[in-house]
């Protein structure tokens, strides 16, 4: 098996074969993103390259293989036949196959609509990780995201009307200080118009070589405390009207929770308010990340 540029994978995919079926990351422009930084340039493998590793795989780990996640970091946007063929190929490969996942960004997936969701679903893809990020359309501009909230709610039903599951990933602290609000009700907004089947946490942490990182060093974008980001937190579960899961899976929080809503919510936020009565100095001071 081979492998090209970083290679990473969502927590929940820890157990999965990994087989890569890109290269980089097609957009690569989100200001807070360094994965893809360093001159990686987005590519396709070809299909014969990704039936060998996987023929490799088989050979290795026999057919007991129970999920498979396909990097790198928008696999989503790989054109629909390659990567429905890649899907029905892992199927007859490891026949006890439950799950088959990808990275995808919403402007990808809704470029893909109802007929290519609809196609890649049958061929056995499972589930998609999107990163929303925010659902408010000044923070999506200024990160350069590549798509609005309305893009986003709309690449987000084509996913769950298609019958794959959806994990929707949200920035804590994307906003800074001045936009910790807005970012927390809109957010909150999009997740209800989505109704995606999970919501993952997860806290930023400025990563080096990213214009995000400079405007830190400026001062021109200021990093929420940790009492701050718990109170987002608040106001983002507190707004949630669908049912979903949330998880918050990530070295990045402050405070790791986990439920269903609307029943676990009460328990979510007692949670939370028993770390907003921890002192600040107790939780993991500020740093940059470097990967």
């Amino acid at each position: 098996m081979r492998y090209e540029g970083p290679i990473y994978r969502p927590p929940s995919e820890a157990d999965s074969l990994l087989i890569q079926a890109t290269v980089g990351c097609p957009h690569n422009r989100c200001t807070f993103c360094m994965v893809y930084k360093g001159g990686v340039r987005y590519r396709v493998r070809p299909v014969a390259e990704i039936t060998a590793d996987l023929d490799a795989a088989r050979n290795l780990y026999g057919e007991g293989v129970r999920t498979l996640f396909l990097p790198a970091g928008n696999t989503i946007a790989m054109p629909t036949a390659a990567l429905a063929e890649i899907c029905r190929y892992s199927q007859s490969r490891f026949p006890r196959l439950e799950r088959i996942t990808v990275y995808g960004s919403a402007q990808f997936i809704a470029a893909k609509g109802a007929t290519g969701l609809s196609t890649l679903a049958a061929a056995g893809l499972s589930r998609i990780h999107v990163g929303l990020e925010s659902g408010d359309d000044v923070i999506l501009k200024r990160v350069k995201k590549g798509a609005d909230a309305a893009t986003q709610v709309a690449a987000g039903r084509l996913v769950r009307e298609a019958g794959i599951e959806l994990s929707e990933y949200v920035i804590l602290g994307l906003g800074g200080r001045e936009r910790t609000r807005e970012h927390a009700r809109a957010t909150a907004a999009a997740l209800n118009a989505i109704a995606p089947d999970f919501i993952r946490l997860r806290t930023l942490v400025p990563k080096v070589n990213t214009p995000l990182l400079a405007e830190v060093l400026a001062g021109t974008f200021q990093m929420l405390t940790p009492h701050e980001v718990l109170r987002e937190t608040r106001v983002v579960l507190e707004g949630i009207t669908v049912a979903t899961r949330v998880v918050s899976d990530h070295y990045t929080n402050y405070a790791n929770i986990s439920g269903r809503l609307p029943e676990d919510r009460d328990r979510l936020l007692a949670d939370l308010d028993a770390a907003l009565g921890r002192d600040e100095a107790e939780f993991r001071p500020f740093f940059i990340g470097t990967q």
